[in-house]
């Protein structure tokens, strides 16, 4: 016989982990994450085909998808693009060069395959009709199909705005979205159609469990996930495309026209800023994409009272212009337009010393509400923040779901030009204390069950134990004392068992 004890939780300790001295890398720790993995270039890798070829119907796409396209695979395009006929491959390999330029080839032409741009057949290369087509008449131009925006003739008699509002209006929109991510006093809450998507990027993720529902149907506050962390270190080209890629992941189940979506975008990243474009011919699909881009200071529009109608023509923003630039995609480079305080601010800003404390010499608010997840500040100053990392503030970081080896990240990243004079980087003192904090966190894990007792004999008690090992639920047992503890999901099971068994 034995007696179940009422549901429990019981704490098993985790063994030592292997640290090293110095940070993990910045990439390393955005591939863990998943920024890198996803692009818009393995998203369109695996649209069908009847997609793709929907897609190329339009110049501006086809530009676009050939701006995204690697080196040796533009060059080979350009190569076929006026080709009256296929070209032969033994005649296209005499420009190659052997070893490293021959993999390039061989790459790109998979590459090119899979977007259904280019098939090889009988040792000839030829491209797609239509793709050929349209991306001709996006280089010599020609057609009526606008898809390169319609500048717009009238803007219903507001004066036109300048580049210099633009870039503000389009960093204090994303930075808005940023401060919110962070908790920065005062920041803004964004629309609910932001919300959800930093929820389904996991993002940010509701303080609560999740379960309690407000009256308008969102969830509870949220607050910043280790992901989203993450996030705020990458720079500005990778943090837009990893929400435009989940935006697009949700076309059809928002029940948008993913091509139209996609042409959109493509649209915008051709287009010139501080050129006003008409939204009359703009179908339903991009009109709602319109809507959602002003959100994240994509595109601009006049506000107006809400019995206005909407204004007839929108801005391009520089963050809009440069989603598709080759030179942003394959440098990673930061895309969004600086103030004068942030070009004067050198990109390392923090000096940390052996005792805990932390001088940051910025006066960017994103920054410092960045500092405060993990630093306690102490003095404020124009231009310096002075603050020390302690067990609490470390703490309070970790409960969001950001782990050490990140923090210790952010302050490698962002390290003044002087601490670069130490060796290592960051005093060992502090990156060393940093983890064990997090050890003293995740040394225990807890795991909910139930716990067996009283057990009538030895033989008894070896039974029920040998079944839950059997099963993989058994967390631990005292043989001396006849109690073991079973996970929560074997419970059923081994009740059963001890009522077959050993229950007359």
């Amino acid at each position: 016989m034995a007696s179940i004890a009422q549901p429990a939780n019981v704490s098993t300790a985790i063994g030592p982990r292997k640290t090293g001295n110095d940070a993990e890398s910045l990439r390393a720790q955005s591939k863990a994450a998943g920024f890198g993995n996803e692009t818009v270039n393995s998203f369109l890798d695996r649209q069908p085909q009847q997609t793709l070829v929907r897609l190329y119907q339009r110049p501006s796409n086809a530009l676009a998808v050939f701006r995204l396209l690697p080196p040796m695979a533009r060059q080979l395009v350009m190569h076929l693009l006026f080709l009256d006929g296929p070209l032969s491959t033994a005649d296209y390999m005499t420009w190659i060069r052997r070893g490293e330029g021959k993999r390039q080839h061989e790459a790109a032409v998979q590459r090119l395959g899979r977007l259904h741009i280019l098939r090889e057949q009988q040792g000839k290369l030829m491209l797609s009709n239509v793709f050929q087509d349209k991306m001709q008449r996006a280089l010599m131009g020609g057609g009526d199909h606008q898809s390169f925006g319609v500048p717009a003739a009238d803007t219903d008699g507001e004066a036109p705005v300048d580049v210099a509002f633009l870039d503000d209006y389009a960093r204090s929109s994303w930075e808005g979205i940023l401060h919110y991510m962070v908790g920065s006093e005062g920041a803004t809450t964004p629309r609910e159609a932001v919300l959800f998507l930093l929820r389904h990027s996991d993002l940010m993720q509701p303080l609560d469990d999740g379960t309690i529902q407000r009256r308008n149907g969102a969830t509870g506050p949220l607050g910043i996930t280790s992901r989203g962390f993450q996030f705020l270190l990458e720079d500005v080209n990778t943090q837009l495309w990893d929400l435009l890629l989940q935006y697009l992941s949700l076309a059809s189940e928002r029940r948008m026209d993913l091509v139209e979506v996609l042409s959109f975008l493509f649209m915008l990243g051709s287009l010139t800023v501080g050129q006003a474009y008409s939204t009359a011919d703009l179908p339903e699909s991009q009109l709602h994409c319109l809507q959602d881009f002003r959100d994240y200071g994509l595109v601009y529009q006049p506000q107006r009272s809400a019995r206005s109608p909407a204004p007839s023509y929108f801005y391009p923003t520089r963050l809009a212009t440069t989603l598709t630039s080759t030179a942003a995609s394959s440098t990673g480079a930061s895309t969004l337009p600086s103030s004068n305080s942030d070009e004067a601010e050198e990109r390392g800003f923090i000096i940390l010393e052996t005792n805990y404390r932390l001088y940051a010499y910025t006066s960017n608010p994103l920054r410092i509400a960045v500092l405060q997840l993990f630093t306690h500040v102490r003095s404020r100053f124009p231009n310096l923040i002075i603050g020390v990392i302690t067990r609490e503030s470390i703490k309070a970081a970790l409960a969001k779901g950001i782990s050490a080896e990140q923090i210790i990240t952010y302050l490698s990243h962002h390290a003044h030009a002087q601490m670069y004079r130490n060796d290592p980087l960051l005093p060992i003192t502090v990156t060393d204390q940093i983890r064990l904090w997090e050890r003293e966190k995740n040394r225990l894990v807890s795991h909910p069950g139930y716990l067996y007792a009283d057990f009538s004999s030895h033989a008894d008690f070896a039974l029920v134990r040998d079944y839950a090992k059997s099963l993989s639920v058994l967390v631990w047992e005292k043989e001396e004392k006849r109690v073991c503890f079973v996970r929560e999901e074997g419970h059923e099971a081994v009740k059963d068992f001890i009522r077959r068994r050993l229950m007359p």
